[in-house]
């Protein structure tokens, strides 16, 4: 992703707020509540953003947490990453979920989550009878010793 990459944004709401990166270094778009909303422990919500996108064919948008929400409110993305893709023309959301002990109360405006954009490469699937061989082999869920 060299060029610059074009992405339709529809404000839905007064409230919306343009996603923003907080760097110029920042690959990731932070995005805002639009409503006051509370989340109890252990509870998922979808939080509106009042906006909606228009992402160009081969690419797709993830919904990410944000670190210092996870590290400070035990809030994440329920669903994470969660993925808009290029076809959807929705209003965008966050669903978080709420893994702290205390309740979770957002205000209007609040950055609840990030956006990264991803190239999604064309995937052909090819039948084949055998895989090719690796040292890992079938290895998984651990395999390591993590």
């Amino acid at each position: 992703m060299g060029d610059d990459v074009s992405v339709k944004i529809k404000m839905l709401d007064v409230r919306a707020k343009m996603p923003e990166q907080s760097t110029a270094g920042a690959a990731g778009f932070d995005v805002f509540a639009i409503n006051g909303d509370e989340v109890l422990p252990g509870e998922a919500r979808k939080i509106v953003l009042g906006f909606a996108l228009e992402i160009p064919p081969g690419y797709a948008m993830e919904m990410l947490p944000r670190s210092g929400l996870a590290l400070n409110k035990g809030i994440t993305i329920a669903n994470s990453p969660g993925l808009i893709d290029c076809d959807y023309r929705g209003e965008v959301a966050a669903l978080i979920r709420n893994l702290g002990a205390s309740i979770f109360v957002i205000s209007p405006g609040m950055k609840i989550a990030q956006v990264k954009f991803v190239e999604v490469p064309k995937i052909v699937f090819q039948t084949v009878t055998e895989l090719s061989e690796t040292a890992r082999g079938a290895g998984g869920f651990g395999h390591t010793g993590s």
